[in-house]
């Protein structure tokens, strides 16, 4: 089993020690990182520090060099931005520097996307996303939108304030395999339930999988709403969301 010392990095091994304080999550995080080259682990570390301009330049770099676009955006991208999601979960960094380290994988991803397009390589899964009705916060679901769309989903983003209504016309227009809904507000959370019961009346649920987030939500809540699953951070939304379509962590 690899240990926090076999990744190379400083940077991030002070932060994994710093920050991360779950063993499952801390094994999780030497994992992603232990494997990665001291060259990805370096666009990792631009991004959890939110540089945009050097993820820009290295992920360049890189991919020049004939490291594959998979290997940048695994080794790199998505598990630097794991980390952030648990340091934002956590509070411990907040929507200002979410925003920056977000900045960061889109420039990484700038040069990723389109070699990925090009190649051909069929979405994982579809995934429809919102914030429910009542509740304008989306950091956490853009987040999580950006995870998914980096291992490999299609995700379609209805945005803020989404009502039961327009869900379920989203469902009828995108067949998604998968819903997402998030909730900042204690007072909203009660909206997840309210738009499960409309997928029920409107003969929806069975076609879809639901799984929800934010940082009021916990396993008991999303079970009490009749959903298929919870994520507490966006990593975990990732690994949910493949588990709900049956793709696993092969995917």
């Amino acid at each position: 089993m690899p240990e926090l010392s076999d990744i190379s990095d400083a940077f991030i091994r002070a932060e994994i020690e710093e920050f991360v304080e779950r063993p499952e999550e801390i094994e999780m995080m030497i994992n992603l990182f232990a494997d990665a080259s001291p060259a990805l682990q370096e666009v990792a570390a631009a991004l959890i520090d939110g540089d945009d301009t050097k993820v820009d330049e290295q992920t360049k770099a890189l991919l020049a060099d004939g490291v594959t676009a998979l290997e940048v955006m695994d080794g790199g991208l998505i598990a630097g931005m794991a980390l952030v999601g648990i340091k934002f979960r956590e509070n411990f960094i907040f929507v200002p520097e979410v925003l920056a380290c977000a900045r960061a994988m889109k420039a990484g991803m700038a040069h990723i996307d389109p070699i990925l397009s090009a190649s051909g390589i069929e979405p994982v899964g579809k995934v429809l996303m919102g914030t429910v009705k009542g509740d304008l916060h989306d950091i956490g679901k853009n987040l999580v939108i950006m995870m998914l769309r980096g291992s490999g989903f299609e995700v379609i983003d209805l945005g803020v304030d989404v009502s039961p209504d327009d869900f379920i016309e989203a469902i009828g227009d995108h067949k998604p395999s998968v819903v997402g809904m998030s909730a900042l507000l204690t007072t909203t959370m009660p909206n997840m339930g309210k738009t499960i019961d409309a997928f029920i009346d409107e003969g929806v649920r069975d076609k879809v999988k639901v799984m929800l987030g934010g940082a009021p939500v916990n396993q008991e809540f999303a079970d009490d709403m009749g959903a298929d699953g919870y994520g507490k951070d966006a990593m975990a939304a990732v690994t949910l969301a493949k588990d709900l379509i049956g793709v696993g962590a092969s995917a």
